[in-house]
């Protein structure tokens, strides 16, 4: 006969599933980014017939969806105290398939593909630059699983690549439809390769995961949350569009700024001592 558990074992019991749980919370919400990611890459394979430009509009809304659980895993983690190396691999490998591959075959199905039907020139290129895309976040996330803890947590190091993603999707929820054209065909081309590149240039990106618990940091940011959703009804699906732009040029601007010797925005520091894991 099974002996029974007294009050105090019960407690101790369930004081050990809800440890176990909370371990494996953040990971959960990392496979739902691996989930938008996977879901993107079938939408993007069955958008044929008279209807593409739909399937195009979810595999891009699937990619910014990953991008909101990407970034809610690793807050999670640390305010659960639960952030491990597990996770932080975990989370580089579905990096890769959510912002990585995902994108790229998005972008290829998208901008090449039917075109590409009557010119083959056109369909090299595009296989071309979706795959330079790929490689250049794969080698971002590379660098970022090395540099942890050795370069300042203010910033990241090169464009992060779920913002890579982000600017390409942003792109095709504007315009679902395939182009029509060669020359706007060879343009998105150019955006894939330079979105790659600034992934793996060693300019330094905003990163908004160390709040700031200033008074004015924490007014400046319920400001600037006023204006995006603001502005959200107003832009419609060209918000997207406009709010990766900005920033991405914004932290251009700073980088440029540093250069020139402007202190507006504190440089990033030369060397960093305490190690932060933070996912990417």
């Amino acid at each position: 006969m099974k002996q029974r558990m007294n009050p105090e074992e019960r407690r101790e019991r369930r004081r050990r599933v809800v440890a176990r749980s909370k371990f494996a919370l953040p990971s959960a919400i990392t496979l739902l980014s691996v989930l938008c990611g996977f879901s993107s890459v079938v939408m993007s394979i069955n958008a044929a017939g008279d209807h593409t430009g739909i399937y195009f509009l979810w595999a891009s809304g699937l990619l910014l969806a990953a991008g909101v659980f990407d970034g809610l895993d690793g807050r999670i983690a640390r305010a659960t105290n639960t952030a491990t190396e597990f996770g932080v691999q975990l989370d580089s490998l579905a990096d890769v398939l959510s912002f990585g591959m995902a994108p790229a075959i998005l972008a290829y199905r998208y901008g090449f593909f039917e075109l590409g039907l009557l010119d083959p020139q056109l369909r090299a290129v595009g296989w071309g630059a979706s795959f330079v895309f790929v490689a250049c976040g794969a080698l971002r996330l590379a660098r970022f699983n090395v540099q942890v803890g050795s370069v300042d947590s203010r910033f990241f190091v090169g464009m992060p690549i779920p913002l890579g993603a982000a600017c390409i999707a942003s792109v095709i929820l504007c315009w679902p439809e395939s182009p029509a054209h060669a020359t706007v065909a060879y343009l998105f081309a150019a955006e894939l390769v330079v979105v790659g590149l600034l992934m793996v240039s060693t300019i330094r990106f905003p990163s908004f995961k160390k709040r700031s618990h200033s008074p004015n940091s924490v007014r400046n940011n319920t400001v600037l949350v006023v204006l995006l959703l603001g502005t959200a009804p107003i832009l419609r699906e060209r918000f997207f569009l406009v709010f990766f732009g900005l920033f991405t040029l914004v932290s251009l601007a700073i980088n440029l700024g540093w250069k020139v010797g402007w202190r507006g925005v504190e440089p990033p520091l030369k060397k960093v001592h305490a190690p932060e894991p933070l996912p990417d």
